[in-house]
């Protein structure tokens, strides 16, 4: 478990739509781009090891702009293909908001990060006491069989709730608007609030715009 003094004050951005990583969970990721190979490359050469996984923000002008909250993973699983892309895990540390990008001559952006509004995120496995499990698993199950999405029920049920519940966030097909909301969810309870209405929306056929207002 990581510090926050280990924390460094900047940190390359790996911005992929849709791709949520949060705190304790493990996200698998393909790169083969040749600037995210030096990015891999680069951050292996660091202490931390920390990538920063950060949604892209639409705009109606196409800037490549991007959301300024998102989340730090540390290199925590590697292998290289023979034809040179690199299989990663990010397993995720902390939530983090990007205070200014850094302009340099690196193929790939940085920025300077602020982590201070995410000490939880540091500290042990988070609970949600408010949590009804069989009337989740019960939505969930509507929600799996209506997207023809297969899963492992057994496991599901094992889970601890935090695992559950960043697993689920993680992995359900969401727009990245929708991704966005669960990341920035402050606690565990308001995500599997957040988790719950767009299952909900989903099964009742609403649109993003409609769940996120």
């Amino acid at each position: 478990m990581m510090n926050p003094a280990d924390l460094p004050d900047t940190i390359p951005l790996f911005p992929l739509p849709g791709a949520l990583l949060l705190p304790r969970a493990r996200l698998p990721l393909q790169l083969f781009e040749p600037r995210y190979l030096q990015m891999f490359e680069d951050v292996l050469k660091t202490p931390q090891r920390l990538i920063g996984m950060v949604q892209p923000l639409r705009t109606v002008d196409g800037d490549d702009k991007l959301h300024t909250v998102g989340c730090a993973g540390r290199v925590t699983q590697f292998s290289e293909t023979e034809d040179g892309r690199y299989m990663m895990t990010l397993t995720g540390v902390s939530r983090f908001e990007i205070a200014q990008e850094v302009t340099g001559f690196s193929a790939y952006r940085n920025a300077d990060v602020m982590w201070s509004a995410f000490g939880r995120d540091l500290g042990k496995a988070e609970t949600d006491a408010g949590f009804d499990r069989p009337k989740f698993m019960n939505l969930l199950k509507k929600f799996f069989d209506a997207e023809e999405l297969r899963t492992d029920w057994d496991g599901l049920k094992e889970a601890e709730t935090e695992m559950l519940i960043n697993t689920l966030s993680m992995l359900c097909p969401f727009e990245p608007e929708e991704k966005q909301a669960l990341l920035e969810a402050p606690t565990l309870a308001a995500r599997r609030e957040t988790l719950t209405t767009l299952i909900e929306f989903s099964l009742r056929g609403g649109t993003a715009e409609e769940t996120l207002q």
